[in-house]
């Protein structure tokens, strides 16, 4: 069976050349005579396997040396919980953005433990835009600020960090993570769950600085408390082993196209296929401003909802999948992550031509 081209916003498919490698690996690691999912986590295979992993997180991100990496579990969603119950520990106070779901859902959570406070929000409509911040509503004395970096359901990006000074500021990066460059010592947490562009679910990568690690509230489970983690180098308890081999492996891919800048330049080439077709299309429109259009997640509609699941049904027929955009924005949604070759794009915009051309 041929492989299908997989337009999910998560979990997402994977690099070819990694799976091949993977299968290859599946029996015997590199002479083991087992293979990854099998073996202990306490065994020298595996210590190389996870410090290989973090080295290439510090390389390819060029993570500076006073911040940890660590590979937990539970997802972006209980991080949700663990960056108030570790950070929301002086004032008591959190300021958040208010993009989307994932970025609500952060507010909602914190709010459970102290005073969360939105600064802004495209509710209005629909999470179509970044707004704009006025620094004289942000909380002076916040412990942290909070934005999710890119949405995944509404396809929009910031472009611009917010000033925050010396308050932390915490960044959901799922849908983003090592798609271009960053700059980590903007942050004082970073946060992201594997499973869009760096492996299959399972592993949640996370990036805090450490002079905020260490002050938990009392009340924090031990598994919640970034010190258990740190201190133990991601292994307090037996991590997803496999997960972080199969990310191991996804870095080294990237590092082989030339790292992050190199994967800015085809993230671009690719978004800027979709969206030209998207801006000149007089059945299809993208539903996010332009100024603030993710190189990831691209929503789209024609204006009509059976058109828009007839278009859905036969892109799944033509091996385009995945494409029905999620129910709050309805129409369809291209997710093309760093695994989606350019390739992939460009017959998806051919299929979509034809489409128009037929049902215009």
């Amino acid at each position: 069976m041929a492989r299908v081209y997989n337009f999910s916003a998560g979990p997402s498919m994977l690099p070819e050349e990694v799976l091949k490698k993977a299968a290859d690996e599946m029996l015997d690691y590199q002479g083991s005579g087992q293979s990854v999912m099998e073996m202990s986590h306490r065994s020298k295979v595996f210590d190389e396997i996870i410090k290989g992993a973090e080295a290439l997180v510090r390389e390819l991100m060029q993570v500076p040396d006073n911040y940890k990496v660590l590979f937990l579990q539970g997802g972006a969603s209980t991080q949700f919980a663990m960056v108030p119950l570790n950070l929301m520990n002086g004032s008591g106070k959190a300021d958040f953005v208010i993009t989307g779901q994932w970025a609500n859902k952060a507010y909602k959570e914190a709010a459970r433990y102290g005073e969360a406070n939105i600064v802004a929000s495209s509710k209005d409509k629909t999470f179509s835009y970044i707004p704009d911040l006025d620094p004289s509503t942000f909380t002076k004395d916040a412990d942290y600020f909070h934005i999710c970096m890119n949405n995944t359901i509404y396809g929009t990006k910031w472009n611009t960090l917010p000033e925050t000074g010396d308050v932390p500021l915490v960044a959901d990066i799922s849908s983003c993570l090592m798609s271009e460059p960053i700059d980590v010592s903007k942050f004082g947490l970073l946060y992201a769950g594997a499973q869009k562009n760096l492996a299959p679910a399972g592993v949640t990568l996370v990036i805090i600085r450490e002079d905020l690690i260490g002050k938990a509230r009392d009340i924090t489970p031990t598994m919640l408390n970034y010190q258990t983690h740190s201190e133990s180098d991601s292994l307090y308890n037996t991590p997803p082993c496999y997960t972080i081999y199969i990310a191991k492996l996804v870095m080294e891919w990237i590092k082989s196209l030339g790292g992050l800048t190199a994967m800015k330049e085809r993230n671009e080439k690719k978004a800027k296929m979709l969206y030209d077709f998207l801006d000149e299309s007089k059945l299809f429109k993208g539903t996010v401003v332009k100024k603030d259009r993710s190189l990831m997640n691209v929503p789209f509609v024609t204006g009509n909802e059976e058109l828009d699941a007839k278009f859905v049904k036969e892109a799944a027929a033509a091996g385009f999948v995945n494409l029905k955009g999620h129910r709050t924005v309805g129409g369809m949604r291209a997710s093309i992550y760093n695994a989606m070759p350019i390739e992939g794009v460009e017959k998806l915009v051919a299929f979509m031509r034809k489409f128009e051309a037929e049902n215009a």
